[in-house]
């Protein structure tokens, strides 16, 4: 006689996060590091910048991705809903709990930047070949998230 049971391993097929848009607790500015993060229901998707990846000048420039930075690409999976007021409480907040954490191990984060006038900037930013694996060696296949979004900065007005 064989038995099967469920040992409550996730299972994750795919990551959607296309049509939610991106949200940050600070502005975005090109001299901090910079945390955005897209929120989906019980998951969410977190994207660390360094300081001065981000640039106001027209262009492209890419960064590594990997655990240890510069860019950093994390999904995390929570036990119930989130808000944008997990990541932007003063006090860090204990509901819901990260039931796991996958950090990106490899991949490249692409930064187009264009503007409209001599002041704004808008940054597209696209994933290339991300590799997120979990703990216990599984690798999420279908990713689905090279768009990942596009954030504005502001040229500060010079002094006269």
């Amino acid at each position: 006689m064989l038995y099967g049971c469920n040992d409550g391993d996730l299972q994750i097929e795919t990551l959607d996060f296309d049509s939610f848009d991106i949200q940050n607790c600070e502005a975005v500015e090109v001299t901090i590091e910079n945390v955005l993060f897209k929120i989906n229901s019980d998951e969410a998707l977190i994207l660390e910048l360094p300081a001065n990846l981000l640039v106001n000048e027209v262009g492209t420039v890419t960064s590594t991705v990997s655990e240890s930075g510069p860019s950093k690409i994390t999904y995390r999976i929570f036990s119930d809903v989130v808000t944008n007021a997990y990541f932007c409480s003063a006090v860090p907040l204990t509901e819901p709990q990260v039931i796991e954490e996958i950090p990106a191990l490899s991949g490249d984060i692409s930064i187009m930047t264009t503007t409209t006038d001599s002041l704004t900037f808008s940054h597209e930013i696209t994933f290339n070949e991300i590799s997120l694996v979990t703990a216990t060696n599984n690798r999420i296949t279908d990713l689905t998230i090279n768009d990942f979004g596009t954030v504005t900065t502001a040229k500060p007005a010079e002094a006269n």
